[in-house]
């Protein structure tokens, strides 16, 4: 009987035990003392590149709030460029690599030339999606900017670029340019 008592307890001891330890209120992280959470503009998910469309966002800061801005729009275009180009060069790679050209080569070369000049053309068709401003404790302004290019107007130009170099006029399939440009699209949204 001693011995069933003692189970009944220390059976009693660990549900009491597992009751008040569940119970227990869940312990939130504690922030750092000093550190502050930074809102950051024009930024997040939904400006990020998708299947359809290219985009970037920077920040500019001066004391004069155009400067700010002028700033501000001239590294997001940057980064939209350096984007856009990395991008049509796998772009270009793939669509070479997948055709039936004899010098692929020079092809490549001639697809990374038009890319540029495709690139340079298209960020005057930009567009600005978010802009917000703010003023620093300092008296600075500083600029938040985003900006996107569609992805079809892109492969448009870029088609129309292709269509007219008399060394690709023959073996370019736009067809297959664009299901290559799509699938790249794809892969970068999932990035």
């Amino acid at each position: 009987m001693k011995k069933a008592l003692t189970y009944v307890s220390m059976f009693a001891v660990v549900i009491s035990t597992a009751t008040f330890t569940s119970c227990k209120s869940k312990k939130t992280t504690p922030k750092k003392e000093g550190e502050v959470e930074l809102v950051q503009y024009c930024s997040g998910p939904e400006y990020f590149s998708d299947k359809k469309t290219f985009r970037s966002n920077a920040i500019g800061e001066s004391l004069d709030q155009m400067t700010a801005r002028k700033k501000a729009l001239a590294d997001a275009k940057a980064k939209l460029a350096g984007d856009i180009s990395t991008q049509m060069k796998i772009v270009g790679d793939n669509y070479v690599k997948s055709s039936e050209f004899n010098n692929k080569e020079e092809v490549l070369e001639r697809f990374e030339e038009n890319s540029r000049t495709v690139v340079n053309q298209s960020l005057t068709g930009t567009k600005t999606i978010c802009e917000k401003f703010t003023k620093t404790p300092e008296g600075k302004y500083k600029c938040y900017i985003a900006i996107e290019l569609s992805g079809s107007e892109l492969v448009s130009q870029y088609n129309e670029r292709l269509s007219k170099d008399e060394s690709l006029k023959v073996d370019y399939n736009y067809e297959k340019f664009k299901e290559t440009f799509d699938k790249e699209m794809e892969k970068m949204e999932n990035r």
